[in-house]
């Protein structure tokens, strides 16, 4: 692909520079706001393989993409996982200014030093509780310590991190404040995430729906939130905890729709691109790159994106019983 190669931008404008790339929908944890305990993963078959997920994020930096995450399921259970973030991490500096990846920890304390040589120098783990008890609940899994081990590691490791906290009424609410001062404590940042509507799970989302709105009131009746003009690249805002001094990033789909400045696509572990993360948009890339020519198909399949990516998504958690806003799981999207 020559260097001139025009950059993707959508109808209403938007220059797309950030790819979530999903290399499986598997994972070690069954997180009830997430998935099923009987969770029915994808046939192995079905999902793209290390070498075609390096063809389709070769080609988006190609096309002007400068950030990509990986993501999952957990990305890290993916066999070989290390091999792929290596291949992608050659072209930082090269179109490629930032990758990174989202886990669930379980298996930092294996993969920090890998990932730090192999060019990633942030990590996003995702963390609802710091109790043991209520992890394994939260989980289903009895895993937090490997969690905490994890973490440990990647910060030895010289990674970055910042803690992913998915606000849950009921169930970690009254903990959220601990979490973020023990982040900040650490040298991490934080995230606050509202709970999306994707996918059935064993019981009703609207239980467990906090408005970031309500949690953000309650912080501020503890601590001294400040403007910070800090953005990431992502759907976050930010502000900083003067008492902590660290940054707490809030990601409102649901209170306060973030879709002006969408700069993102997303990926599945099977090629699927989601124009939106709230959408039913979608092209098909692994038919794509499995054609008798795989490089003309992905540039016409990236343009056909472009033309779908909507304005914006219409995300909504309204009353006790409601459908899913989408059937899909996170999981399967890419978290």
């Amino acid at each position: 692909m020559a260097e001139t190669a025009p950059s993707l931008i959508d109808t209403f404008q938007r220059r797309i520079t950030y790819l979530r790339l999903s290399v499986t929908d598997r994972c070690d944890l069954r997180c009830q706001y997430c998935m099923p305990e009987r969770m029915q993963f994808l046939p192995r078959a079905e999902v793209l393989s290390l070498e075609e997920l390096h063809k389709v994020a070769t080609a988006f930096i190609d096309r002007g993409v400068t950030k990509i995450r990986l993501t999952g399921g957990e990305p890290l259970v993916r066999r070989d996982m290390i091999d792929l973030v290596r291949a992608i991490g050659r072209r930082i500096g090269d179109g490629l200014e930032e990758l990174t990846l989202t886990t669930n920890g379980t298996r930092l304390s294996e993969f920090a030093e890998d990932l730090f040589d192999a060019g990633v120098r942030r990590v996003n783990v995702s963390l609802d509780t710091l109790d043991p008890v209520k992890f394994e609940e939260l989980s289903r899994r009895d895993r937090l310590s490997q969690v905490l081990e994890g973490i440990a590691a990647a910060k030895a490791a010289g990674l970055s991190i910042k803690i992913n906290i998915v606000a849950l009424k009921g169930v970690n609410e009254h903990e959220i404040a601990d979490i973020i001062a023990w982040a900040h404590g650490e040298g991490y940042e934080a995230t606050l995430i509202e709970v999306m509507p994707l996918g059935e799970v064993d019981g009703d989302r609207i239980d467990h729906y906090l408005p970031l709105t309500q949690v953000q009131s309650d912080l501020e009746e503890r601590w001294t939130l400040e403007s910070d003009a800090h953005r990431s690249g992502g759907p976050a805002r930010y502000v900083r905890v003067a008492e902590t001094g660290g940054r707490l990033g809030l990601i409102t789909p649901l209170t306060s729709n973030f879709c002006d400045g969408c700069n993102r696509i997303r990926v599945t572990a099977t090629g699927q691109l989601y124009a939106c993360l709230g959408g039913r948009e979608q092209v098909d890339l692994r038919a794509a790159v499995r054609s008798d020519d795989p490089d003309a198909a992905l540039q016409a399949a990236m343009e056909e994106a472009m033309t779908i990516k909507p304005e914006r998504h219409h995300f909504s958690i309204r009353k006790k019983g409601e459908a899913p806003h989408l059937p899909r799981h996170m999981s399967v999207t890419g978290g």
